[in-house]
């Protein structure tokens, strides 16, 4: 599989190292990335993660906007400027910089979530309270469109 999927909580080590997933390091692996690719969230309390297909979709976005415009240069400000490229250790860990730590209020465990092209790191705490969240809106929009219609786990065909 080439994408990130679940949830593993790790608990960081007392340097501060955490072991990423394998399953997650797999993903990586086969993206060709060397490291991980970070930067904090532009609208959770999470930091995203991921390689060359993360690196990617931020390329496609800041392309959609005009050379040396405004919105351009924000968005390269936010999405390179806070960046950071964490390394892998031969067992699969790295180092949680302070910077990803406060801004996802990250103590002594972490929640890798897998969201596709990339991933997110929590505070597990607060990614049960997002996941509440985010299941109240997808059953909400369910219902909007009408479960019985083809989605999945509906029973109904396509």
């Amino acid at each position: 599989m080439d994408r990130f999927v679940g949830q593993v909580t790790a608990r960081l080590d007392s340097k501060g190292r955490v072991s990423v997933p394998a399953t997650f390091r797999a993903v990586l692996a086969r993206d060709g990335f060397e490291g991980l690719y970070c930067y904090p969230s532009l609208d959770r309390p999470a930091v995203d993660a991921g390689g060359h297909a993360l690196l990617a979709e931020i390329d496609a976005l800041i392309a959609r906007f005009p050379p040396y415009s405004d919105e351009r240069e924000e968005f390269l400000v936010a999405l390179y400027g806070r960046s950071e490229t964490l390394r892998l250790d031969g067992e699969g860990r790295v180092v949680l910089t302070e910077m990803i730590k406060v801004h996802a209020g990250i103590g002594d465990m972490v929640a890798f979530v897998g969201l596709g092209h990339k991933f997110q790191m929590w505070e597990p705490e607060a990614f049960r309270a997002h996941l509440a969240k985010a299941t109240a809106t997808v059953r909400a929009a369910t219902r909007r469109l009408g479960s019985d219609r083809g989605t999945p786990g509906s029973g109904a065909r396509e």
